[in-house]
């Protein structure tokens, strides 16, 4: 009877939480996972858990970290079957980007300079709000959001000081960072290329990959198609790359558009009978 009256006060102490809101606790636990927090108004077992990535965007509160200790942290998510609490102290770290990123809405557009150009993305210093307390910029363009057209490198599409405009996308709690796009600010190519092709169309277009499913072919700026290998060899007499390199121009038929997957289906077209 005294863990169910347990489950249902905590239950509705948690109930009670919604994310962005700052909470007080003692540190209970600390391990290299993060630290358990035993919350003010609730003293019977810890609710409270700060992952080691929400310790510090600085990287040393883990480090620093005591049992008994007092911290503040913001409220990031709350999960009711697993009766705890997910809070981050980063948010009391640097408040003022804190809230700056939560006032961010999907769609606003942000301007800023390309800071750094790493494997993983892309980091802008945005031109308003406050700059981070570790990383060269606030803003992160992961690599898949820099183009509609397919790229080898980052520094195919921008350069560390170009001047950009970006989408906000949404906030990484865990870095700090608001994570943009730079091509949703730009036209999508497929959507154009969609709205003048029809299924039957021939075209003529280059071989880009070869992979064991089947053959890309670009057939217009940004927009590439795919010959399927419906036995998924890609060695067989008749698989669409047995007779194709890369850079080979050929002609095709579009077999099949999907625009919302943003998918082009294609067929070799077969070549025209020999005269004569």
């Amino acid at each position: 009877m005294s863990g169910s009256s347990d489950e249902e006060l905590s239950r509705g102490f948690l109930a009670a939480m919604r994310v962005g809101d700052l909470r007080e606790g003692t540190v209970a636990e600390v391990t290299r996972h993060g630290v358990a927090v035993t919350l003010d108004g609730f003293a019977a077992r810890p609710l409270g858990f700060v992952g080691s990535l929400n310790l510090s965007w600085a990287g040393s509160a883990r480090a620093s970290a005591r049992v008994g200790e007092r911290i503040t942290a913001r409220v990031i998510g709350v999960d009711l079957d697993q009766e705890r609490v997910w809070l981050a102290t980063t948010a009391t770290e640097s408040p003022e980007l804190w809230a700056f990123l939560d006032s961010l809405r999907a769609g606003d557009l942000l301007s800023g300079r390309i800071a750094s150009i790493e494997r993983f993305g892309v980091l802008v210093a945005l031109d308003e709000g406050p700059s981070h307390p570790v990383l060269p910029g606030v803003g992160l363009i992961a690599l898949p959001d820099l183009s509609w057209r397919r790229f080898e490198a980052a520094t195919d599409v921008v350069r560390v000081g170009e001047h950009v405009t970006c989408a906000f996308l949404s906030f990484d709690t865990t870095n700090g960072e608001a994570r943009l796009s730079l091509r949703a600010t730009r036209p999508d190519p497929f959507q154009t290329f969609a709205d003048n092709a029809s299924v039957g169309d021939e075209l003529r277009g280059r071989v880009t990959g070869l992979v064991p499913f089947g053959v890309f072919v670009q057939v217009g700026d940004g927009t590439e198609g795919l010959i399927e290998d419906r036995n998924g060899t890609g060695t067989s007499g008749s698989a669409p790359g047995a007779s194709v390199r890369i850079g080979d121009e050929i002609a095709v038929v579009i077999t099949g558009i999907d625009r919302e997957r943003r998918r082009l289906f294609l067929s070799r077209r077969p070549a025209p009978p020999a005269s004569g």
